[in-house]
């Protein structure tokens, strides 16, 4: 995208804006599931592990129920770049995202659906169901789901800035200070969006910015609107 943006004589600003996380859930139900490695998640993704027992000998004898947004679908993409891929290399021994994407999409059984409301209900529905979406979803149905540690770390706004939680993507807007300085909406609005994106982006489920990166962001604002 950077360089799309330079070849049309665009040089990107970047804001940061905050963090999302994606939720590795399962029922409140499920009482034998509190955490779960990345290599253990991905191979579970692929069908590596088909029942609870393959992931640990500890773990009943029943089968693993994936729920996943669909390829539509940004947190898909970030799974797979981040558990799936490193779990399918390409010749080369590199992480390959098109056979993560291809080896997902084929998991036998798997559900998938670009609405999160329908994979909650998956995974309510059975203890041996397993899904993932945004923090957001798992915070408005936190009555019915657990979310699951990952590496030992859960998702909270505590390891998402300490940056320990894998499963966490910071938020950035673009813009660009020719466009800044010749629209003053778009400085007004960018402005208008720093002062006060604090105030309402835990509502929507997502993390605030670590405070040093929000003043670096509206330092990148400010000093396009001064140039």
């Amino acid at each position: 995208e950077v360089e799309a943006c330079k070849a049309i004589g665009r040089e990107p600003i970047e804001i940061r804006v905050g963090t999302d996380a994606l939720a590795v859930v399962m029922s409140t139900e499920n009482d034998f599931v509190a955490a779960l490695t990345e290599e253990q998640l991905g191979k579970i993704l692929i069908g590596e592990f088909t029942t609870w027992n393959q992931v640990d000998p500890a773990f009943p004898a029943e089968k693993i129920e994936v729920y996943s947004p669909g390829a539509d679908s940004g947190t898909f993409d970030f799974m797979v770049e981040e558990a799936v891929a490193p779990l399918t290399p390409n010749a080369e021994g590199k992480a390959d995202t098109k056979l993560g994407e291809e080896k997902l999409l084929g998991l036998a059984g798997a559900q998938f659906s670009e609405d999160d409301n329908v994979l909650v209900q998956g995974v309510t529905g059975s203890p041996y169901a397993i899904g993932y979406f945004g923090f957001a979803y798992y915070v408005e149905n936190q009555d019915t789901l657990k979310a699951i540690a990952i590496e030992g770390v859960e998702p909270n706004q505590e390891s998402v800035d300490a940056g320990t939680y894998p499963l966490a993507r910071p938020l950035f807007m673009y813009s660009d200070a020719k466009i800044i300085q010749e629209k003053p909406q778009v400085a007004a609005f960018l402005y208008f969006y720093l002062t006060n994106v604090n105030d309402n982006i835990v509502d929507v489920g997502y993390f605030p910015a670590p405070a040093a990166d929000l003043q670096t962001a509206m330092d990148a604002v400010m000093a396009a609107i001064a140039k």
